[in-house]
């Protein structure tokens, strides 16, 4: 890292976590991962024997798609949608997996939003024996129940969160029965069914922290050998950003060049308007999750007591952001930007028309802008190589498209008031 990284902090005391703390919820080994200070970790063979189903995931030029935008720019995309569960979250959810059977773990628990990374980890946890319960968002677990169906295809116990499962979940529904839920309450509910069970559970997470984003590099180490296959380097590389694992997984091997080979390509994060975390929250200590049972972590965050709008259909919902992704956009070796929801999926419609892919809404926010980026070239005629991640296909997410079709969809800005609001929950700590 070419900037300095916060400790995590026991959200009790608030002092430095411990790995005697983090043990309650996490392997030692992939505690060991989160603090080692080595550049490499290798991958378990089991790992990569699973890897095999669909790694190599392939990396296409989207030459159709130039010369319907008329523009000089070369467009490349790694497509991580040919994972099983039809996303890059497999990267992680397999070695997370096998590092709790490793340990002697019998079951986990986790959150999931859109259901990419639940179904994931069911398949996961079903290739290695374990159980797992899931605390789905619950205006998911209504509008996308084909990812339900999935999660518990594979023996998966799926709960709408907030839920009547935890004393948390009770809570929330005794204060606002119709609550659509978030990230936030799932992940507290995740996490206190883990940290209550006496040791009989694990948690996993499927974004924000270090080991996460670090399995996810499987993405950006291949994608350099194929841009190179194809003759060619990027000037840009784009990845949407709700909590930087793809982001991370696609664009830290090229930044990893920019840093030691000198190299000056642009690293774009994209995340949601109605979730902009990056662009109007604030780089500060806070808590992971709702409940404040989770480590507290310095990050760009809107606040954890944020409630995404219902009305926000193209995933990306949590209230903050990888620490390690958090820092470099502090630093300025990142550049953030936010996008409108229709525009975005105006944007993955015009790439399934050229390239015949529909993608997650997730991943049309980094279809937006390579596009954008790509009229720019146009406008001033200039060719530029743009890399971006297309993390997931949108073949269960089709309730958002029909909204988009039907004109139900409406585009939506987080109001600063809102996050001026959420700073005053802060926790107060010593740490800058």
């Amino acid at each position: 890292m070419p900037v300095p990284m916060s400790p995590p902090l026991h959200p009790g005391t608030k002092q430095p976590a411990d790995p005697e703390f983090l043990s309650a919820l996490f392997p030692m080994s992939l505690i060991m991962q989160e603090m080692s200070p080595e550049r490499w970790i290798e991958i378990p063979e089991p790992v990569r024997e699973i890897y095999r189903l669909w790694r190599p995931t392939p990396m296409f030029r989207a030459v159709r798609l130039e010369k319907a935008l008329g523009t000089p720019a070369h467009i490349y995309y790694k497509y991580e949608g040919v994972s099983p569960a039809g996303s890059h979250k497999p990267n992680t959810a397999v070695a997370q997996a096998f590092y709790n059977k490793e340990a002697g773990t019998k079951a986990l628990t986790t959150e999931t939003g859109a259901g990419q990374w639940g179904s994931a980890l069911s398949m996961a946890c079903k290739f290695f024996g374990l159980d797992l319960e899931v605390y789905m968002v619950r205006v998911s677990y209504d509008s996308k129940p084909y990812r339900r169906y999935i999660m518990e295809s594979f023996g998966a116990q799926v709960y709408p969160s907030p839920s009547t499962n935890t004393e948390y979940g009770r809570g929330v529904l005794a204060a606002d029965p119709h609550s659509n839920g978030s990230l936030g309450i799932a992940i507290s509910e995740a996490v206190i069914a883990a940290a209550s069970s006496g040791g009989a559970k694990k948690y996993s997470l499927g974004s924000v922290l270090g080991h996460v984003l670090m399995h996810q590099t499987v993405i950006g180490l291949e994608a350099l050998e194929q841009m190179e296959m194809a003759g060619e380097y990027p000037d840009m590389v784009i990845g949407c950003t709700g909590g930087g694992s793809n982001f991370a997984g696609f664009c830290y091997p090229f930044l990893h060049q920019n840093l030691t080979k000198g190299h000056k390509t642009r690293i774009i994060a994209v995340e949601p308007a109605a979730c902009p975390s990056l662009t109007k929250g604030r780089f500060a200590y806070d808590y992971g999750d709702t409940a404040a049972m989770a480590p507290i972590v310095k990050m760009f965050t809107l606040g954890h007591t944020f409630m995404p709008p219902g009305i926000h259909a193209g995933g990306l919902r949590y209230h903050g952001m990888a620490p390690s992704l958090s820092a470099l956009v502090d630093g300025g070796y990142i550049e953030a930007r936010a996008v409108m929801q229709r525009p975005t999926f105006a944007a993955a419609l015009e790439f399934a028309a050229s390239e015949g892919i529909l993608p997650a809404p997730e991943a049309a926010h980094a279809v937006r802008a390579a596009i954008d980026e790509a009229l720019l070239c146009k406008r001033d005629n200039v060719k530029k190589v743009i890399a971006f991640n297309l993390c997931g296909h949108g073949h269960f997410d089709m309730a958002a498209y029909d909204a988009y079709h039907t004109g139900k969809l409406q585009d939506y800005e987080y109001p600063a008031a809102a996050v001026n609001e959420a700073m005053t929950h802060l926790p107060q700590v010593d740490f800058a």
